[in-house]
């Protein structure tokens, strides 16, 4: 079994009256990636501050390999932390960025070049030595910011919206890049990021947060797919949020029913039979069907290269449908009335309260 190597233990942090990180416990184990995702003001960022030693907690502990940090500075903590701005010296060539922390380590020269020159090889930056940060691109200062931190051999990394600041192109380029470097050198990351996207795309594990506290934390798979309330499923993707009441109809088959809608489901296993529930349907599990009884409306249509959304009237619901491009001709358009197809299994969301 893999070893935990970063506890959080009930921590606490106030702004004034305002409880930006309420209570908050997560283990996290040695090479995993772990992200905080969630709306601005939810936490994620003064969390991951309070991990590298840059705000205090006010109560709680932080706790690396079982030896408690929570008193020591970030210098001391064995924590790395790359920042959205990536903070590097703009009058510093590479190699005297990423050489900084060293030297204020008093590491011994010979040491401090073995240890750049590796750093600067596992970023891919052999030969960038000289160059000043005005001469790299975004991508490249990013590889530097994280290289400075690399050559300080933390247990953790720790990146705060390290790929806001990048164009599309190289986001995806560097989240591979982030990837392969967790992979070969087997670092635990602690990810900050507002892109859902992008959290769900890097993962091991992806942390919800909403108002201090943590929604959910699993897999993104099951994030995506299994959210536990509510706020995760609209957080977390386009969501289609269905609620009316289940009446049996057979031993494993039910009918879901609302005020505009009827449709045939497999009973779920938590016995809500002839009780109101909530159900969450992702608009690429419903299926465009003019055989269909159900019937709707299109009131516009977004195209998104790879999948063409629809948005359809039923009533006063209003649902988005994936029609995904193969290549085919799509006649419908605005105004045009069409039947759809609802997935058998929906996700049955629990009414816990988030927040």
């Amino acid at each position: 079994m893999t070893p935990t190597i970063l506890e959080l233990k009930n921590l606490y942090k106030y702004f004034n009256d305002v409880k930006a990180v309420d209570d908050i416990s997560i283990d996290i184990q040695k090479g995993e990636l772990v992200s905080f995702i969630g709306p601005s003001g939810c936490g994620k960022t003064t969390l991951l501050r309070v991990i590298g030693g840059f705000h205090e907690q006010d109560s709680g502990d932080v706790i690396l390999e079982e030896e408690t940090i929570s008193h020591l500075p970030p210098n001391k903590r064995q924590t790395g932390m790359v920042f959205q701005n990536y903070a590097l010296f703009p009058h510093m060539s590479v190699y005297k960025n990423v050489a900084y922390g060293l030297k204020q380590q008093k590491v011994p020269k010979n040491e401090r070049d073995t240890r750049i020159k590796k750093a600067l090889s596992q970023v891919q930056l052999d030969g960038y030595e000289s160059r000043k940060p005005s001469e790299l691109s975004g991508g490249q200062q990013q590889r530097v910011a994280i290289a400075r931190c690399l050559v300080l051999q933390p247990k953790v990394l720790l990146l705060d919206e390290p790929l806001s600041n990048l164009d599309a192109n190289l986001r995806m380029e560097m989240r591979e890049e982030i990837r392969r470097l967790k992979d070969e050198l087997d670092l635990t990351i602690v990810f900050v990021t507002h892109d859902q996207e992008e959290a769900l795309s890097i993962s091991d594990r992806v942390a919800v947060l909403n108002g201090g506290k943590i929604q959910q934390l699993d897999t993104p798979e099951v994030i995506y797919n299994q959210p536990s309330n509510e706020f995760v499923a609209d957080f977390v993707g386009q969501s289609n949020i269905l609620k009316g009441n289940i009446e049996p109809a057979g031993d494993e088959i039910s009918y879901f029913k609302s005020k505009d809608m009827h449709f045939e489901m497999k009973t779920p296993q938590n016995d809500l039979r002839e009780k109101s529930l909530t159900l969450l349907i992702r608009p690429e599990r419903i299926r465009i069907d003019e055989s269909s009884p159900i019937k709707g409306t299109i009131t516009k249509t977004l195209y998104n290269g790879s999948f063409i959304r629809f948005f359809v009237q039923i009533g006063k619901e209003e649902l988005s449908v994936d029609h995904f491009n193969m290549n085919e001709k799509v006649n419908y358009k605005q105004g045009d009335t069409i039947g759809i197809k609802l997935p058998s299994t929906p996700h049955v969301l629990t009414n816990q309260k988030s927040g």
